[in-house]
């Protein structure tokens, strides 16, 4: 067997592994980890559609600000008894609750650190989403709560679980584009009205949003942290909807190894969700890198091309991290994404906003 056979082997076999257990058919399942869903917006909606399909996590109680009507829908929709639908008032209340082993952390940015705090408190583990917090100080004070609880705290990177991106991944590990030189990425949408324009709730823009894509993926790649950072943040649109954060932001960096990156994200505009990855032998392309299904990656080595074209569909990503943290606390590992790795985006976020001349820290 030659080294590509061998490269293409192990990505198979990773990307084996990764698939949702009912996927896997492999024998009988263990009782499922059992999932509060905190905020019950779009994407919990799409993490509770996840654990519906999965053997190895399950959604057993819920948080939200509409006990009566969003509460009373998704209880319905879940099995889920009706003592098992918690307020932000009553939710510290959900240590009591011996069916709940960790929590889904799905909303706004502000309330990030507070809720993974308290669930902490409470005995439960966290997968949370990304950003992981507005500044590194809330980052920091998640991790030494977690720590300090003795619970677990996963930051839900879906794409690390992706089986097309673990496959991107494995051919750039076997060398196959030699050294690598250089990244471009780009996430650019019309992203529509609701919390993200608020600078209290999401802490910024769309570089806590979008922009954190390609940031994270350039970070796990390489496995190194950006030092050197150039920035502009730019507000074409004049009607009043980026009063409070930006709208577009450009960016370079430096990563200690002279890789150099070129990124940029927006709110406010409609643009490709790629990253370029370039080697002294060949590059890869990947597009769409950031969305929910259908990752595509493209590129040449040598004078061999490569194509590669997810097949996994919405939620399919989901299921994939909320397994994973499943497998973590019941055979007590460490998450793939731990909080560690949300804490040093936000590192570099902050220092990309401070290279704009907008610091938000």
């Amino acid at each position: 067997m030659d080294r590509r056979d061998f490269t293409k082997l192990s990505a198979l076999t990773l990307a084996w592994t990764c698939l949702p257990s009912h996927a896997q058919k492999v024998g009988a399942s263990p009782k499922p980890v059992g999932y509060a869903a905190i905020g019950l917006g779009n994407i919990s909606d799409i993490f509770m559609r996840a654990c519906a399909q999965s053997q190895t996590a399950k959604i057993t109680a819920l948080v939200t600000g509409h006990p009566d009507t969003k509460g009373v829908k998704y209880a319905a929709m879940y099995g889920i008894p009706k003592n098992a639908i918690y307020t932000y008032e009553t939710f510290d209340r959900i240590l009591e609750n011996k069916d709940v082993d960790a929590v889904y952390v799905g909303l706004p940015n502000s309330m990030h650190c507070e809720y993974t705090v308290r669930a902490a408190q409470a005995g439960k583990h966290v997968l949370c989403e990304k950003p992981m917090a507005i500044s590194s100080a809330e980052c920091r004070k998640m991790i030494d709560g977690c720590r300090q609880a003795k619970v677990k705290l996963m930051i839900a990177y879906r794409v690390h679980y992706d089986p097309t991106w673990i496959e991107a991944l494995q051919i750039i590990k076997s060398g196959e584009l030699g050294q690598l030189e250089s990244f471009q990425g780009s996430f650019l949408a019309q992203m529509p009205a609701g919390w993200r324009y608020s600078r209290k709730l999401a802490g910024g823009g769309a570089l806590m949003d979008l922009g954190i894509y390609p940031l994270n993926a350039i970070r796990h790649i390489t496995g190194e942290e950006p030092t050197d950072f150039t920035a502009v943040v730019a507000t074409r649109d004049q009607s009043g909807r980026f009063a409070e954060v930006e709208q577009s932001m450009e960016w370079t960096m430096k990563l200690p190894s002279g890789i150099i990156a070129a990124c940029g994200c927006s709110y406010g505009q409609i643009g490709p969700f790629s990253l370029d990855i370039n080697g002294e032998k060949g590059y890869l392309v990947i597009e769409p890198a950031y969305f929910y299904e259908g990752v595509h990656v493209r590129g040449t080595v040598g004078d061999r091309p490569i194509e590669r074209l997810g097949t996994g569909k919405l939620p399919f990503q989901f299921v994939l991290e909320a397994e994973h943290f499943a497998d973590c606390i019941r055979n007590n590992k460490e998450p793939e994404s731990p909080g560690k790795e949300g804490l040093k985006d936000m590192l570099a976020i902050e220092a990309i906003y401070k290279a704009a001349g907008a610091p938000i820290a």
